[in-house]
């Protein structure tokens, strides 16, 4: 067969799917548009749990937004709104399904998937909870969502997964402490003196959070901080606060044997044992 005619066959047959797959999308789209325009509720929730079971997720959400008000308080409510949770959860609108998970168990604390429900809940807004340096409402709603979860359900199947999850979510809390005292501590003695907010901030976050995997960036910041400012101190309390800083080595080396910042910590040690020596 000649290259040119091959070429031919080959062109006319792309031109074939191309305009069977643009009117697949058109009859698709048409048959979508047809029903979202309809009055008819059924035909809606109807379609919705088909385009539903297609993967449809976008188009699923849209017509049982249409129709939840309807539903609302009926038998068919209570799969209606776990089933508009799940589109949003498969369209990664997470705290959109967070918030519809927390409408199905709240509408049916008795429901057949209520344990699901709060544990999704609070696995959605996990999934939200953005980065340590951000707004952290979603996180600490996560963090509700997750302990209420293990509450009502502490032998639950998801129980494992909810209890790593709320590691998790308090440890971003705790570094966004962290993060809140460095900055006191790189401020410095600009506009009063950031050390002591530093020490305060640092003291507070381990009290709340004393199992951070963070603990050790606490423990030795606190003992840069006080360092510091036991430096720029007046006579009266230079020394006590240069004991107070030998009181804090030794709590990070009792703490943490073999630390990250031992060199570090060993010669603050060293500056702030001359000090004593010599004033004592």
């Amino acid at each position: 067969m000649p290259e040119s005619i091959l070429r031919q066959i080959l062109m006319t047959i792309k031109k074939f799917i191309l305009f069977a797959t643009l009117a697949f999308l058109f009859a698709s789209c048409g048959e979508f548009v047809r029903v979202q325009q309809s009055t008819d509720v059924a035909l809606k929730y109807s379609y919705a749990k088909k385009f539903y079971n297609e993967h449809k997720y976008s188009k699923a959400a849209s017509l049982l937004e249409d129709v939840r008000g309807v539903y609302d308080g009926t038998s068919e409510g209570e799969q209606l709104i776990f089933l508009l949770a799940e589109c949003y959860f498969e369209m990664k609108r997470d705290a959109d399904a967070g918030s519809c998970y927390q409408e199905y168990y709240n509408k049916y604390p008795k429901g057949a998937r209520v344990d699901e429900a709060r544990y999704k809940s609070g696995y959605c807004f996990y999934q939200a909870s953005p980065d340590a340096r951000l707004d952290q409402s979603d996180t600490y709603v996560a963090i509700q969502e997750l302990q209420s979860y293990l509450d009502f359900f502490p032998e639950g199947k998801y129980a494992r997964e909810a209890e790593k999850m709320l590691f998790d979510l308090q440890d971003k809390l705790a570094y966004k402490e962290y993060l809140s005292a460095k900055l006191y501590y790189d401020l410095g003695l600009y506009l009063g003196n950031n050390y002591r907010s530093c020490i305060v901030t640092v003291d507070a976050a381990l009290k709340a959070f004393p199992y951070t995997k963070h603990r050790e960036e606490f423990v030795f910041l606190m003992l840069q901080a006080m360092y510091e400012e036991a430096s720029f101190s007046v006579n009266e309390k230079l020394q006590t606060r240069y004991r107070d800083v030998a009181d804090q080595y030794f709590a990070y080396i009792n703490e943490f044997p073999n630390g990250k910042y031992l060199k570090q910590a060993k010669k603050i040690y060293d500056n702030v044992a001359k000090h004593i020596s010599q004033d004592a």
